[in-house]
Formats: C-alpha cells, structure tokens, sequence
C-alpha cells in the first residue's frame, strides 16, 4: 500500500521552508505535483515528483543546532526594515534550516534550528510537555502572594490558561533606593508569544531582562551569544521519540464525561 503525506508537511520536513511559509507558496501557486499546480490538502506519495519554482524538492539531510540568540535579534530568517536577525549569525551553516519556536527581540538564550519540521513540532506542541526554563529579572520584589499564585502552577491569561510546571526564586534583594534585583526561573512545557512576560504582567511586573537557558535537557554549555554547535544526536533521539503525553489526553476524556454528565443532570 503506498504511503500518502500531506504537501505542507513533506515540503516542511525537507527543509524546503516551515509548514506555514509552505500554505503560503501553495496558495501562490508556487508549487507544483508532477505537471499539475498544486493546492492547499493536496497529499503525495513516494513516486510523486514535487517542484517549487520549477526546483525539483528532495528529501534533505536532517540537521540540528544549538545558537545563543543574542539580545535585540529577530527570530527570523529576514526582516523588510532590516532590522538585525538570526541570520546574521547562522549564514555560515552549509544547510538551510530554521528556528524552532520563537524568542522575543529583546530576550537571549537557547534557541534550536532544525530543518526536520517533525522535530521541530514535537518541541513547541505543549502535548509532548517539552520543558522550556528561563531566567527572568523583575523590575521589583516577588512579592509572596505571587510567589504562592506561579507555585500553584495555573494562572488565567486573555488567550487562555497557561500552566507554569516549576517556578524558583533566585534572588529578591534591595541593595539600595534605585537597585532592586528580583530574579525568578521559571519552567513551561509552551511557548506562546511573549508568555513569560505575560505571566508576570498579569502579576503587576515588568520583565527587565530575560534569558532562555534549557529546552528539555538541552543547554547552551560553553556558548557565547551568536554562537552554534551541532546538536547532540542522543538529545535528538530523545525528542523525535516523544509520543503524545496519555495522561493529559485522559484527563480532557474525564473532564468531558463530567460535561456531558452535568448537561444530562440539567435536561
């Protein structure tokens, strides 16, 4: 039986582009199956020849890196107002590949860079509760109260719930009128926009300064900011044989049954 995938994902997974710059060249009518323009839920089998701008897209070797994104870089390939990004850097890698997630202009930290979409899915899905731990200063003290509130792991945003797995205070000191110095790690299996400065805000402080250090058990060890290395192959294995966390699946099942079993009790 031949084994079908979708387009954006085959596309992805070659390191042609992420899945979502692949929507955009399908929609563009860009890209082509065999002799036909291809469109949006097109899938394709092995024996499939898939072109965009008439390049013929193979299958790539799959690479992984660590970089030490600096502050005031942008996660991104380009910019229009030519700002500095994250390409400035990492032109030298002979592969094309492409950021894993995202972290803000102004943060610095851990950033990794895959041409393997299926990598890079499973470490920003909050399904596969991937630990993502920063290192985040206050413009003021942690009070006890918010402390307690991050401790007990669920706090309400706009967009939703956000699930905090660990939190720590490393340092709550006043060293004199003007210096005040509170810095707090903290531990999230997501990494929606800006949602550690989010988190705090909705607590009534500003992030001063913010540094990603460890995705999983994957560190920046001796990197300087702008600096890449090869990812080690064990902490790929790791991540690429991540299923679907069951517990979490089973805890929407049970929260569903009470749904349905309220709305019965209300009829």
């Amino acid at each position: 039986m031949e084994k079908y995938e979708r387009l954006q994902k085959f596309l992805s997974n070659s390191g042609c582009c992420s899945r979502r710059e692949a929507e955009k060249l399908i929609e563009e009518g860009r890209v082509r199956i065999n002799n036909k323009i291809a469109v949006l839920g097109d899938k394709i089998s092995e024996k499939d020849k898939v072109y965009v701008d008439d390049e013929l897209i193979k299958n790539v070797v799959k690479k992984y890196y660590i970089f030490y994104k600096p502050k005031n870089v942008l996660t991104t390939l380009y910019d229009p107002s030519n700002k500095r990004t994250i390409l400035d850097y990492i032109d030298k890698i002979p592969f094309r590949v492409y950021p894993v997630g995202r972290l803000d202009y102004d943060a610095e930290g851990l950033l990794l860079l895959t041409n393997d979409g299926n990598f890079a899915n499973k470490v920003m899905h909050p399904k596969y509760e991937i630990d993502k731990t920063y290192i985040a200063e206050l413009d003021k003290f942690l009070e006890k109260k918010d402390y307690e509130k991050l401790k007990k792991g669920i706090l309400k945003l706009k967009d939703g719930i956000v699930k905090v797995k660990e939190v720590k205070v490393l340092e709550n000191k006043k060293y004199d009128k003007k210096t005040i110095r509170s810095i707090v790690k903290i531990t999230l299996h997501e990494g929606r926009n800006k949602i550690v400065k989010r988190i705090f805000k909705s607590l009534g402080y500003y992030v001063k300064n913010l540094k990603r250090i460890k995705i999983d058990s994957i560190t920046l060890k001796n990197l300087k900011p702008g600096q890449y290395k090869e990812l080690d192959k064990k902490y790929v294995k790791k991540i690429l044989e991540l299923k679907e966390n069951k517990n979490r699946k089973n805890k929407r099942k049970i929260n569903r049954k009470k749904i349905e079993r309220k709305n019965k009790e209300v009829e």
